[in-house]
């Protein structure tokens, strides 16, 4: 079952080992277990709900606790802090097109706000309930995940919008083929999710970004259907797709998803390599994004993050490592270069050869396909130990951006400055590292993840996760990079949108939002005010 206040299934557990706990104290200070509050606390917060009885909505408090909340480090520290949020007064569990239509006409007949919900997995604040006098409806798309239609000579699928990754996965790979889109959050999130938010899978290199992948809908809006054909391509005017993408659920809700699918791959190969210092390996990854290898991803941790992800581990396996690393002059600036291919077999060793070259022409150092690996079994595993470390008294959160190859430095510096310097008023230490998550042939992204302790009251750990997430925003706007990558603008990068938008973009975005949304009902707040 999942967490009602955490990451995933309430099953499943990444164990901090005793070193990484030392390493983080030694960094930033030994930390204290904090007061987390039971389920049975938080639901004697719910209020009686304002809506009328409809058969469609759920009014139980405990369906309503778990759905007022998603990931970000906002609604962490609401939901295990205790700190009193706002609870949708009703939750709805749309089965058909029809349901949604339904469920918004009676959300407009009653003046009720609606915030469409997919996996629960938004970490900036996409499902923050508004605070008002109108009553607010979640309407959870979980049982909408059937697949429609499988065109398999137009390598098409037509997925409801509710399904979630790995059934949208098994469902294609019983027919021979894959999406290939792979977030962070794949095992929790929906289709629908993955094309309102703009969303970047693990080997987006390959198969492409969600933007790629879509090719045609539907969405149910205030004031009709939005129906959008899957043309392989046309010239007739503005691309309406584009629309729906990013659109996080301001302008309507997304019934029908058409993506395109691949025929699954005959081989797969993950491999690491290391190199001697961050100059080496970011000039490595560029030029690998620039040489035209069909790889299917490229992962390249900074110095800080390839020392915090090897403390993670320990055994005379890493005694090994360390000690061969060394013997080729890779001490203690060291970076780690994770990369894939998929393909024929013919196509997977052809780019692995060339891969090798370059690594070798940039003084790195391959290291084979076991810790390749290692993390293709463990990477949906990783953020829970967000769980853990918040057991142990440490909060850990993640920003991105992307950049031009000539801006990574510059960028770099000034947000993990910024979030190094944000607590030294409070006299608090940040741990801060950095991995290159998607390169391009003109740039790349920046995937920052920070520690800091929690403090003794959830207010003031609040606080302190807004000084940071003010630092590093500001830090974004001001290097001109973008303010979100891969995770969307929800709530946390709405006040900075603008900034690359302009002022006239803004005001595009605002009337879309007033021709499809007149009354303002739509997840208010998010992508404009």
């Amino acid at each position: 079952m999942r967490r009602w206040n955490g990451w995933g299934d309430d099953t499943v557990d990444f164990e901090v080992p005793q070193a990484a706990s030392k390493y983080l104290a030694k960094l930033i200070g030994p930390a204290a277990p904090p007061n987390i509050i039971s389920l049975e606390e938080m639901m004697a917060m719910v209020p009686a709900s304002r809506l009328p009885m409809h058969p469609l909505l759920n009014t139980d408090p405990e369906e309503r606790i778990r759905h007022c909340f998603g990931q970000s480090m906002s609604d962490w520290i609401y939901f295990r802090g205790g700190l009193v949020p706002i609870f949708p007064d009703g939750v709805a569990f749309p089965e058909s097109d029809k349901d949604v239509r339904e469920i918004l006409g009676f959300a407009k007949e009653i003046a009720a706000r609606v915030i469409p919900y997919g996996g629960g997995t938004s970490v900036v604040g996409h499902l923050t309930v508004p605070k008002g006098e109108q009553s607010v409806i979640t309407v959870d798309m979980r049982r909408m995940n059937k697949l429609l239609e499988l065109d398999k000579q137009g390598c098409l699928a037509t997925f409801q919008a509710g399904v979630r990754g790995p059934d949208l996965e098994a469902a294609l790979r019983a027919e021979g083929f894959t999406l290939g889109h792979y977030p962070q959050s794949f095992e929790l999130s929906t289709l629908g999710g993955w094309v309102v938010t703009r969303s970047a899978g693990h080997f987006s290199m390959g198969y492409g970004r969600i933007e790629r992948l879509f090719v045609g809908g539907e969405m149910e809006t205030p004031v009709g259907t939005v129906k959008i054909p899957a043309f392989p391509a046309s010239a007739a005017g503005p691309d309406l797709r584009e629309l729906i993408m990013g659109s996080e659920g301001r302008l309507g809700i997304v019934t029908k998803c058409t993506v395109k699918v691949t025929a699954l791959p005959e081989a797969e190969i993950f491999s690491a390599a290391f190199f001697p210092g961050r100059e080496e390996s970011v000039t490595a990854a560029r030029a690998l994004a620039q040489a035209g290898i069909p790889l299917s991803m490229i992962r390249l941790s900074l110095p800080e993050e390839t020392s915090t992800t090897l403390s993670l581990k320990d055994g005379w396996q890493m005694d090994l490592l360390y000690r061969w690393l060394a013997w080729h002059g890779i001490k203690e600036q060291r970076t780690m270069l994770l990369y894939g291919a998929a393909g024929t077999r013919k196509k997977v060793n052809w780019a692995l050869r060339r891969v090798k070259e370059i690594i070798k022409k940039h003084h790195g150092v391959y290291v084979g396909t076991s810790v390749g690996k290692h993390w293709y079994k463990s990477r949906f595993k990783l953020p829970y130990i967000r769980n853990n470390l918040w057991d142990l008294g440490y909060a850990v959160d993640t920003l991105e951006t992307a950049v031009p190859w000539n801006q990574v430095p510059v960028t770099r510096k000034a947000i993990e400055e910024g979030l190094r310097n944000a607590l030294i008023g409070v006299n608090e230490k940040v741990h801060v590292f950095t991995h290159l998550s998607h390169v391009y042939p003109h740039g790349t992204s920046l995937y920052i993840t920070y520690i800091f302790r929690l403090a003794d009251s959830p207010s003031e750990t609040m606080l302190r996760w807004q000084t940071l997430k003010k630092a590093a925003s500001e830090a974004i706007v001001r290097t001109g990079a973008t303010i979100t990558h891969q995770h969307g603008v929800g709530i946390d990068h709405q006040p900075y949108l603008a900034a690359e938008k302009g002022a006239l973009g803004m005001e595009m975005i605002s009337s879309l939002c007033h021709t499809l949304d007149p009354e303002g009902m739509m997840n208010p707040g998010k992508l404009v005010k």
